[in-house]
């Protein structure tokens, strides 16, 4: 499998997302076969369990070690044990191996199912309960006619293990606190609690508004009522937002959607896009330049997000008032 394969129209609020599945030893016996799924975005391959290396003493339990593959040392991650399932042993065991936040990661797993072409309105956003049972590592919830596919979050997974691929590890580098004399407003769209309120303290911090919001459908609404607002008072939308700030993968309506329908506004295309994701790779950065985004900021580089908000909103307003 090769990110080649992957045709999806950009900004069509549609994913694929690969189906996989954990069987697990129940504690009265038994097994119970549980499925999942991760965007194909983030796939590069499926390979069959190679052999690892060793790990140091001090490791997470669910790093199993690294393999080498084609000249890459890669580490592989335990799936369901980092879900603390007992996995049932097997000679079959599949790896999904992926690349995302800056970094190629394989995941164990029992084995693979099919690729499922959706659209993010099929895709439910987990409730409280849901979060609470699965440690805050399900993102989204797809009901099939015979069972359900939890998607999991791998950033949050990955990060667990790996404190380079967390974006709170960055915020101690971020840029210094400053006030700033214009009264700049950022919208935000990011799904994540945790990393939405992470980008509005650090803006907040350099003197701007925030205004955060869990989806893009949630962003959208926003933004139309500015829009309704700007049109009645016969104002500038800038008089009520000056940047958006979205990741890409969110249920209901995703990044890239969400950029395509300000981008085709007649009011709100005036207003600079910054995707922030996970997904802000080589290999899909051309997904984001389709419709229309000013900016594409790979998590977790969290620093320089601050100085790239401010230079695009200087540069959106200097053409304003050119135009």
């Amino acid at each position: 499998m090769s990110q080649t394969n992957i045709l999806l129209e950009s900004g069509t609020n549609e994913l694929e997302i690969i189906e996989f599945y954990i069987e697990e030893t129940l504690p009265g016996g038994g097994v119970y076969r549980g499925y999942y799924g991760m965007n194909v975005a983030k796939v590069l391959e499926i390979i069959r369990r190679p052999t690892v290396t060793g790990v140091p003493s001090k490791h997470h339990p669910a790093a199993l070690g690294t393999f080498n593959l084609r000249g890459r040392v890669l580490p592989l991650v335990d799936l369901g044990g980092w879900l603390n399932k007992q996995v049932v042993a097997s000679d079959t065991l599949k790896v999904i191996v992926s690349e995302f936040s800056g970094m190629v990661t394989a995941f164990l797993v029992s084995g693979v199912t099919r690729i499922h072409r959706l659209s993010w309105s099929q895709v439910e956003a987990p409730d409280s309960h849901m979060q609470a049972y699965s440690g805050q590592s399900v993102i989204g919830v797809v009901r099939f006619e015979d069972r359900i596919v939890f998607l999991l979050d791998m950033e949050k997974i990955v990060a667990s293990m790996n404190p380079r691929a967390d974006i709170g590890a960055t915020l101690h580098v971020a840029e210094p606190t400053m006030t700033l004399s214009e009264d700049w407003h950022v919208l935000i769209a990011d799904d994540s609690s945790a990393i939405r309120n992470m980008i509005g303290s650090t803006l907040e911090k350099a003197g701007f508004r925030v205004t955060r919001t869990s989806s893009g459908r949630e962003a959208w609404d926003v933004l139309c009522g500015w829009r309704k607002r700007a049109e009645e008072e016969r104002k500038h939308i800038y008089d009520y937002v000056d940047l958006v700030v979205s990741d890409i993968e969110m249920p209901e309506m995703d990044g890239h959607n969400l950029t395509r329908r300000i981008k085709e506004d007649q009011v709100l295309q005036k207003l600079p896009v910054v995707l922030f994701s996970s997904l802000i790779t080589d290999a899909l950065r051309h997904k984001g330049t389709a419709v229309g985004a000013d900016d594409q900021i790979s998590k977790p580089d969290l620093p320089g997000l601050t100085g790239r908000v401010r230079g695009l909103i200087e540069r959106f307003r200097q053409g304003a008032s050119a135009a």
